[in-house]
């Protein structure tokens, strides 16, 4: 193996540890909770949504429907938002369009456009409005609240979570 390849391990397994263990500390919610919520694969409509669910604002729709109709490419891709150890605050935020669902992943919909969040990182990011901001340095998909987050960088992509 190169080294390069010896040390992406490394990181991706330290990373994916670092996640579990602050996994471990939101998960102060009892098993009843768990077991009423909605399935991970369920969609959710502004109706229907809970305290627990990530919501995007009309920014953040509108610019995925530009998306969808400026590139042939997208097809059926939905925002799928990540969180990753790292950034100066302990963790960041990771955003990537994709067209699969995976069986742990929870999918919110809101005005026919889907957002897509793994399980450990929705534990991260329950209660979050993801939106979409245009500044004059750049133009990106943020998320604007987090009430598991305490603190953050001050380009809101990564965060510190609450003990």
């Amino acid at each position: 193996m190169s080294r390069k390849s010896v040390a992406a391990n490394r990181l991706c397994s330290y990373f994916a540890t670092r996640i579990r263990q602050n996994q471990r500390c939101l998960s102060t919610t009892s098993s009843a909770l768990h077991q009423s919520s909605p399935s991970p694969s369920k969609s959710s409509s502004p109706e229907d949504i809970g305290d627990d669910a990530v919501r995007m604002t009309d920014n953040c729709v509108q610019r995925l429907k530009e998306l969808h109709a400026s590139e042939a490419s997208m097809g059926e891709k939905m925002l799928r938002l990540s969180v990753e150890a790292g950034g100066c605050s302990g963790f960041q935020y990771a955003f990537s369009l994709d067209d699969k669902v995976n069986s742990d992943d929870r999918i919110f919909e809101n005005d026919g456009v889907k957002l897509v969040v793994d399980k450990i990182s929705h534990d991260f990011v329950k209660g979050a409005t993801v939106d979409y901001v245009e500044e004059l340095i750049r133009s990106a998909f943020v998320v604007a609240t987090n009430p598991s987050a305490v603190g953050g960088c001050s380009c809101k992509s990564s965060f510190m979570v609450k003990q």
